[in-house]
């Protein structure tokens, strides 16, 4: 699945984003955390699987830093 989503925040090992199409939070699993700055713009490919936790989580395969918004 991808999730197209704004970087809200930044922590050792997981970013904070908004999904642009729910507009949910979501937490999101990932080593490469550190590349990412808040208000990028990115593009997440991961399982599909998200946990039920507030905010949910999921666990990224990749990530990408996109210029324009995900349609």
């Amino acid at each position: 699945m991808i999730m197209c989503a704004t970087v809200l925040e930044v922590n050792n090992g997981n970013l904070l984003v908004r999904d642009s199409r729910t507009e949910q939070e979501v937490v999101v699993n990932t080593p490469c955390a550190c590349r990412f700055s808040i208000d990028d713009r990115v593009r997440i490919v991961y399982n599909g699987a998200m946990t039920n936790s507030l905010p949910p989580q999921i666990s990224s395969r990749r990530i990408f830093k996109i210029s324009d918004r995900c349609m």
